[in-house]
């Protein structure tokens, strides 16, 4: 057994396709319970440095769990990261067997961070954040197509899908604050959150909703997924404009009012925000520049489990 053997899963509703690295051995198991305790009594007999699986919504997460439990390595791995790996390689054909090949070179070269997938309430959480945000992405593409609708009828089926999606919505935030109190782990986190000047009780839950990833990354991952990370815009002798894009738009919609407060009534993002101004910056610059601060500043709260502390105390 190879102590430095990789392996890469691709995930499908009814199949596991396995390749190991640097053996190159591929199999496939299917999602069968039975089959499930074969593959993890295989991989517990190999003990590979790291297994690589697809964020695929709930049969990878299904699976990353089982792993985990076993004791195995495993990190759940962005899809496009994955496809452009592959691009970058050569890589053009895609079947479930290529994707797990794939899935073990990527391993191998990029070696992405292990991170824990966490207890049941855990990923309960992350599952109904994540309809959340589904929900959210359908909403806004609705919302779009009602303000372009010229046709009576047309409009008041899409305010129909609308209606649906707000009760959907209150259902999906109703069942989060439900989930978040009835776990000591997560009203742990909620109260780190709201000891820091600024942050409410709504915004706090809003937070905590979506993006449960805090506390889990560096201060460079959690702006980036966030997308509050300033993108260099240099090429040659031109020096562009920083500026963030991608990320979660609702966590920057959570974080901007309570980072307005912020400015107002917490000592080190106000003394953060004038300094910014004072050297030119302009007030959107200076308040996005105090968002990405609020974001770090509450992802090491809740990794160090400390409350807040005014940082020049």
């Amino acid at each position: 057994m190879d102590p430095k053997s990789f392996v890469g899963i691709d995930v499908a509703k009814d199949t596991l396709d396995v390749h190991v690295l640097p053996t190159h051995n591929q199999s496939q198991y299917t999602t069968h319970p039975e089959d499930v305790e074969t593959l993890l009594a295989r991989l517990a007999e190999l003990h590979p440095t790291l297994i690589a699986l697809e964020a695929t919504g709930g049969y990878g997460t299904t699976l990353a769990a089982q792993l985990q439990d076993a004791g195995l390595t495993v990190a759940v791995v962005n899809p496009r990261q994955v496809r452009d790996f592959a691009r970058a390689t050569g890589q053009l054909a895609k079947t479930d067997r290529i994707d797990a090949e794939i899935l073990a070179r990527f391993a191998v070269a990029i070696k992405p961070p292990p991170r824990p997938v966490g207890t049941d309430s855990e990923r309960s959480i992350k599952a109904l954040s994540a309809r959340r945000r589904q929900l959210v992405k359908m909403q806004t593409a609705e919302r779009n197509r009602l303000y372009r609708a010229h046709d009576d009828q047309i409009a008041s089926s899409i305010q129909d899908i609308l209606d649906v999606i707000a009760r959907q919505l209150e259902d999906i935030d109703r069942q989060l604050g439900n989930a978040i109190r009835s776990s000591d782990a997560w009203l742990e986190k909620a109260a780190l959150i709201q000891s820091t000047p600024g942050m409410g009780r709504t915004s706090t839950l809003k937070l905590v909703a979506t993006l449960p990833e805090l506390g889990q990354l560096n201060r460079r991952q959690i702006s980036s997924l966030v997308g509050l990370a300033p993108m260099n815009q240099d090429s040659g002798r031109r020096k562009g404009y920083r500026s963030i894009r991608g990320g979660r738009r609702e966590v920057r919609a959570a974080l901007y009012m309570p980072t307005l407060a912020a400015i107002r009534h917490n000592p080190d993002i106000r003394q953060f925000y004038l300094r910014l101004t004072e050297n030119g910056k302009k007030p959107k610059v200076a308040i996005t520049a105090c968002m990405r601060k609020m974001l770090i500043t509450l992802n090491a709260i809740v990794r160090d489990s400390q409350t807040w502390t005014p940082q020049n105390a």
